[in-house]
């Protein structure tokens, strides 16, 4: 019989990547790299889809707290689009596909617990965040999509995240203009539900998650499932139709993301 996964062996695993530190069934996943803001590769791509995996295998797993180190969320690194997409290899690219679902997809449907998104600050990929059951943002925090103003199409999810949480007209709007959406702005429109100083917001996600232990185990999974059906047929729908355009936008495109990006940067540099 194979048994469920177990922490002391994926925390290590992933530990160049994700933190995990728990207590009484309450999971902290704290994003980094050495130590300071969580630099997105590909490695940790493919690492996405996988920790959620096995973090949603461990039943001693009751809460998950996601969270990052610093005062940035993620920093996009140009540096690993230097080879033009249209230039990799067909398997890589459909590997990229792939990889690039399950970083949402496995954090959806494999997880089947209560989860808090504490965003501790601006940067790439903060739908990870807005994903959880529960989130809340440092004051500091800009939400922004960079990817129509860097010349691709916007399929990796935040487009689809924005879409369902704050309407399709304004997710047109933050998409086509990549203006940054300020915390008290996010907190108005339903993207987060708290905006707090960055010292108050780990304690606050643990408040938080200590009050939803309080009740049956049953009572937290089945809220849990109640709560992420919605995301779980948004994703059905049309996250695989999204990130396929943005997948065979950037197949076709010649110049390349990472130049466009070297024009752009001070833009996405720049607060609005």
């Amino acid at each position: 019989m194979v048994g469920p996964t177990r922490l002391e062996e994926y925390s290590e695993k992933y530990k160049d990547l994700f933190l995990m530190t728990r207590r009484n069934g309450i999971l902290e996943v704290r994003l980094h790299t050495r130590g300071e803001s969580f630099q997105f590769d590909w490695p940790a791509l493919t690492a996405y889809g996988n920790v959620w995996s096995d973090i949603g295998r461990d039943p001693e797993n009751e809460v998950m707290i996601l969270t990052g180190t610093g005062d940035q969320w993620q920093v996009a690194n140009p540096e690993v689009w230097k080879t033009k997409f249209m230039d990799w290899p067909k398997k890589r690219k459909l590997e990229m596909y792939h990889e690039s679902l399950r970083m949402i997809e496995n954090m959806i449907f494999c997880i089947d617990i209560p989860t808090i998104g504490a965003i501790n600050g601006s940067g790439s990929h903060w739908q990870m965040g807005t994903l959880c059951d529960i989130t809340i943002c440092a004051e500091g925090t800009d939400f922004f999509d960079a990817h129509y103003l860097g010349g691709v199409s916007p399929g990796d999810g935040i487009v689809l995240t924005l879409q369902n949480l704050i309407g399709i007209k304004r997710a047109a709007f933050y998409a086509y203009t990549g203006r940054n959406m300020n915390a008290q702005t996010a907190l108005d429109l339903g993207l987060v539900s708290e905006v707090l100083a960055n010292e108050q917001l780990l304690p606050r996600a643990w408040e938080l998650a200590e009050m939803i232990m309080q009740t049956p185990r049953t009572v937290r999974h089945l809220t849990h499932s109640i709560l992420s059906r919605p995301w779980k047929k948004a994703l059905v729908s049309d996250q695989g139709f999204q990130l396929a355009h943005q997948v065979y936008d950037m197949a076709i495109d010649e110049e390349g993301t990472f130049e466009r990006l070297m024009k752009l940067r001070e833009r996405f540099q720049r607060k609005e």
